[in-house]
């Protein structure tokens, strides 16, 4: 069946011979993107559901695979507008998106092995970061480092992998006239997406039987676990 299994092909802007002015112009199309798509709304809409109103007014957010930090730029400025402070610091396994982002809480590192202490943050996120990782293993040990360095919730949005999404993210990047390799990529970005049963499988195996796994416009697929503190 088609799309029965993950795609194992790595994406061209993963490969680590990508140049630093490469990775720029990437993130460039990808924020432009991202902002088309508002990949922010997840996390718009869940972070306030999920916490109390008092909690959100001022939160120490992680954000996993962060690239250049657009994500964390734009979810700073949607809480300044409620009188909440979200503070962001960012991580990014690759130096050179670490070198782009401003944010001087920017710190390389593997959303497998994080650098942080044991509940440092009160949210941990992660968007469209999971579907790089390269095998089980390693998404069990993202899962599992998530929740380890949150004290209040972990949200975790990826791809949803569907013939249906794939056919209308070619026809959008087709139509924004996207350069060749990225909208290669995107199009790899979803077969190597998820189905929710996966997600709920390896958060099962991870340790994390309270999470809640759900898919939204059969184009996103979302974890969320709620811990106390």
């Amino acid at each position: 069946m088609f799309l029965a299994r993950r795609s194992a092909q790595a994406e061209y802007f993963d490969a680590p011979e990508r140049t630093a002015s490469e990775l720029q112009a990437h993130y460039e199309w990808l924020n432009r993107i991202n902002r088309a798509t508002r990949f922010d709304r997840p996390f718009r809409m869940w972070i306030p559901r999920l916490l109390p109103p008092t909690t959100c007014e001022s939160l120490e957010i992680l954000d996993v695979g962060a690239g250049d930090g657009e994500l964390g730029r734009t979810l700073t400025r949607w809480a300044k507008a409620r009188n909440w402070e979200w503070k962001f610091s960012d991580l990014d396994l690759s130096p050179h998106a670490c070198a782009l982002n401003p944010n001087a809480r920017a710190t390389p590192g593997s959303a497998t092995s994080l650098p942080f202490a044991d509940g440092r943050f009160d949210v941990v996120i992660a968007s469209t970061m999971t579907h790089h990782l390269p095998t089980d293993a390693a998404v069990i040990a993202h899962f599992r480092e998530a929740a380890r360095v949150s004290r209040r919730l972990v949200l975790l949005c990826d791809m949803r992998r569907s013939a249906l999404f794939l056919g209308m993210l070619g026809a959008f990047l087709w139509s924004r006239g996207v350069p060749r390799e990225f909208r290669e990529d995107g199009l790899l970005s979803v077969r190597r997406g998820w189905r929710p049963e996966e997600w709920r499988a390896l958060a099962d195996r991870a340790g994390l039987g309270q999470a809640r796994v759900w898919s939204e416009h059969g184009t996103r697929v979302l974890l969320s676990l709620q811990k106390g503190g």
